[in-house]
């Protein structure tokens, strides 16, 4: 089938015989921003390149002149050839990894395929802060894990109506902290966790193949504990020892679901086969350049029995008593090859992806830079503001950098911010840093003060973070006054 000819414009191709344009300002040709928009939230929606938008929109193109020969016999190949790509990025088996739309959908993926007892203990972090801004959602919590879907989603499988359902605990985290108390109260919670519900008469025997005391009988299996942790959290942005709370989830005999939709194209030397989590999940538009819309679920096969259904439930799901499965099992890969009729081209666009970043210098070249501007930015930022960043030693952050705005700073719960005054006080920035200056990154309420979230990317400079800056203060001065702050 000929591929049609669409003739790319300036910044929508590149050759890959010739050197890329220092990075910062220079590289804006090679993504489709507003002239006079300064984009320091990549982090959120991920920022597309043109090569790689117009390598989709191609192949969009394609689909449409041929519907049936596209999907019936050209399309698998395309998706086999990245979820290879993704596997070799990770430290993947290619049979490991299956694409959805988006991190939420895989970790409900995850947990709605757990067969859950009474008395099972589902674990998540809450972070502490009382409202953030997500898809123009308000989420009002004082116990809130980082990202508001995966909050809900645990929160909805304790509430639900039918039984039998787990029980809810959460481990909670007030940063600053460093690597080893994160560890440290990550590991005590789990054990009086364990140690309350033992005393009830509990016995947490279902545990992961890799835990000692496992069994393949099922008879002895009795209740399990699940952990869901962050790799890095969403807001603060901050990077979590997610390897070492793997290996205390091993060691404790719980099951370790790692919401890492931050960690590809920003967190370096992934390495699944030796970090060993039960499962893993990560977004590639956010970071990767991927189109928008890709996802990416890591079952290891010896977990891939936990996962009976895709979501939805796809053509090729297998019953388990039937022929098919004791040949292929859950039949994982197919499952998720097929669930209905998305838009498969934010998949296919991976390699692309990839081969963009090869070029701008592989994946080394890329998170330093933008690692380096987002200490230097932060620290900027701070100087600008009058405040400091959340991360005074660096060993939380990767490309996000955490800086807190100069509002004022509670002493005590409720004394200044009710969760519906926090919650006017997002909408109001929002709408002042999009509509009057231009600009936006992400602002919490974190452990009594307000912050903001900086992820900078290969297209940004100094200079933008001083552009930030100007945009806090006016924003801040016009908060002071329109919320009676000053008093």
């Amino acid at each position: 089938m000929p591929i049609p000819q669409l003739v790319p414009s300036k910044g929508e191709s590149y050759d890959p015989a010739e050197r890329p344009p220092p990075f910062g300002h220079a590289l804006k040709q090679y993504f489709p921003l507003d002239e006079d928009y300064v984009n320091l939230n990549p982090g959120s929606w991920g920022t597309l390149p043109l090569p790689v938008l117009f390598a989709a929109t191609r192949l969009g193109y394609q689909i449409e002149r041929n519907p049936d020969k596209m999907y019936r016999q050209l399309f698998h190949p395309l998706i086999v050839q990245a979820r290879e790509s993704i596997a070799k990025l990770v430290g993947a088996d290619r049979d490991e990894v299956v694409f959805t739309p988006n991190a939420t959908l895989a970790i409900n993926t995850v947990l709605r395929n757990f067969e859950w007892r009474e008395g099972d203990l589902l674990v998540g972090g809450a972070y502490d802060y009382h409202a953030v801004l997500l898809h123009h959602l308000l989420t009002h919590t004082k116990a809130a894990t980082s990202y508001g879907g995966i909050a809900n989603t645990i929160r909805y499988l304790a509430d639900r109506s039918e039984q039998p359902r787990p029980e809810l605990c959460l481990v909670k985290y007030i940063f600053p902290l460093t690597h080893a108390q994160i560890l440290e109260n990550f590991r005590t919670s789990l054990r009086e966790f364990k140690a309350e519900h033992a005393a009830f008469g509990t016995q947490f025997t279902d545990v992961p193949p890799l835990s000692p005391g496992y069994t393949d009988d099922p008879a002895e299996r009795k209740n399990k504990i699940v952990v869901v942790l962050d790799a890095i959290t969403a807001a603060p942005g901050a990077l979590m020892p997610w390897k070492e709370m793997v290996r205390v989830c091993t060691e404790e005999g719980a099951w370790a679901v790692v919401d890492a939709a931050h960690s590809i194209g920003q967190e370096p030397d992934i390495n699944l086969s030796e970090a060993k989590p039960d499962f893993w999940i990560t977004d590639c538009h956010k970071w990767l350049y991927a189109k928008r819309g890709c996802a990416v679920l890591y079952v290891p096969k010896r977990n891939q029995h936990i996962i009976k259904s895709s979501i939805p439930t796809s053509h090729e799901y297998v019953h388990a008593g039937s022929a098919k499965a004791m040949e292929k099992g859950t039949n994982f890969v197919m499952q998720h090859g097929w669930t209905g009729t998305p838009d498969h081209t934010a998949y296919a666009s991976v390699p692309d992806a990839l081969a963009f970043r090869e070029w701008l210098g592989g994946e080394k070249v890329i998170n330093d830079y933008c690692h380096q501007l987002a200490l230097d930015g932060g620290k900027r930022l701070a100087h600008i503001l009058g405040t400091r960043v959340l991360d005074e030693t660096g060993e939380l952050t990767l490309n996000m950098s955490n800086v807190r705005l100069p509002l004022p700073v509670e002493k005590s719960r409720g004394e200044l911010y009710t969760p519906e005054t926090i919650s006017h006080i997002n909408v109001y920035m929002r709408d002042k840093l999009l509509d009057e200056w231009g600009t936006y990154v992400v602002h919490f309420f974190h452990a009594g003060a307000w912050w903001c979230r900086c992820s900078p990317q290969v297209f940004n400079e100094l200079s933008d973070f001083d552009y930030l800056g100007n945009a806090l203060l006016a924003v801040c001065e016009d908060i002071l006054e329109a919320f009676n702050l000053n008093k």
